[in-house]
């Protein structure tokens, strides 16, 4: 049986209500409408993302794949999960070799995956290259103190600035937006006197 260690999120394991459980359905909703064609979800988890996206845009795209580095928790997708349009496969989303394995993709998304990751130009490396000229990359990170900087969970590296999370992102691609997670709400402008604990980025690869 699969165990919730903290940091994983398993809806069934987990109150319908939990704030965590709803933040986190709530960026793949976010992220639907920006899906079509072959679709990458990396570090997928426990797989209910993956699911949401092959149910809910099964119309529109051709496939999802989820990967993620536990093969404990892609046994646990697989078997809870299925769809015919999406697959579960154990992979490091650092790995160079991504590309000659699965190909390239017209949407990739990776919620929470930056912070886990000491040297992010590996995974930033990989979203690029993955994705297709013309493609959509959406990413999600919490805010801390930076690069570097030891933040409270133990399950993270550190956390990015604003600043260092926009970075990553501005010099790549030609076209990118940023929202402003604050619980279930995604904003593109951060109102005054609110603490945003996490942002997401919307980014468009150039036609090459």
């Amino acid at each position: 049986m699969i165990e919730d260690t903290g940091e994983r999120v398993i809806p069934k394991l987990m109150d319908p209500l939990n704030p965590l459980l709803l933040e986190h359905i709530a960026r793949y909703q976010f992220a639907l409408n920006y899906l079509s064609g072959r679709v990458l979800d990396l570090s997928c988890g426990a797989g209910y993302g993956t699911h949401m996206i092959a149910k809910q845009r099964k119309k529109h795209i051709s496939e999802v794949i989820g990967l993620d580095l536990d093969q404990e928790i892609i046994d646990y997708a697989k078997n809870e999960y299925y769809h015919p349009q999406s697959t579960y496969e154990v992979a490091d989303a650092t790995d160079p070799n991504l590309i000659n394995r699965f190909g390239t993709f017209d949407c990739i998304v990776s919620f929470e995956t930056i912070e886990h990751i000491e040297d992010e130009k590996s995974i930033i490396n990989n979203y690029h290259r993955l994705l297709k000229p013309g493609g959509t990359l959406i990413v999600s990170t919490p805010f801390g103190e930076g690069r570097g900087v030891p933040c409270g969970n133990p399950f993270h590296i550190h956390q990015l600035t604003q600043d260092e999370f926009r970075e990553l992102f501005n010099e790549r691609y030609e076209q990118v937006n940023f929202f402003y997670q604050n619980g279930v709400v995604m904003e593109p402008k951060q109102r005054e006197g609110v603490r945003y604990p996490l942002g997401i980025a919307v980014c468009q690869k150039g036609e090459e």
